[in-house]
């Protein structure tokens, strides 16, 4: 029975550890993707600020941004972004290994919350309702921002489930 406990009380820091180091591998292989060949998603963000494939609905139009300055100055914040994330959740998988709870939690939960943020606030809420990407049938990443919101939000919720381990009560 004492295997039983312990192994139910490793199971959840586990859990924990390979979720955030699955959403770290995800954003380190995206930001990676987006330095080495940044042209390719480069487009992608012109071509959502640009509202260049939506309706072109004239009363929408004006929130366009089509200076590729801009474009482009968002997109390397974008990457910026996604590689501090990465470096964030590399960080709370290390403090997961290292059964640090307590600071991995909570370096997990900002990395974590980084992507959300980009995912959620960026891609869905702004590149999707305020520059109109749900319109466009060629640069509409919508399903793929839920389903990354969606896995680091299952992950964010896995890393702040109550474990007897961590409770210092128990």
């Amino acid at each position: 029975m004492a295997t039983s406990s312990t192994s139910r009380r490793g199971a959840l820091p586990l859990a924990a550890a390979l979720l955030t180091a699955s959403v770290a591998l995800y954003m380190a292989l995206v930001a990676f993707g987006n330095i080495t060949d940044f042209g390719t998603n480069q487009q992608f963000v012109r071509h959502v600020l640009a509202m260049d494939t939506t309706f072109k609905d004239e009363d929408l139009m004006w929130r366009a941004i089509t200076s590729t300055g801009l474009q482009d100055t968002a997109y390397v914040l974008i990457i910026v972004w996604e590689t501090v994330a990465a470096l964030v959740l590399i960080y709370g998988t290390w403090l997961w290994a290292r059964r640090d709870q307590q600071q991995a939690r909570r370096m997990s939960t900002y990395g974590l919350l980084m992507v959300l943020l980009l995912f959620g606030a960026g891609f869905i809420a702004i590149g999707g309702e305020w520059f109109s990407m749900w319109q466009s049938k060629s640069w509409n990443g919508l399903d793929a921002a839920t389903r990354v919101f969606l896995f680091s939000g299952l992950a964010l919720i896995v890393n702040h489930l109550p474990s007897k381990q961590s409770d210092p009560a128990a």
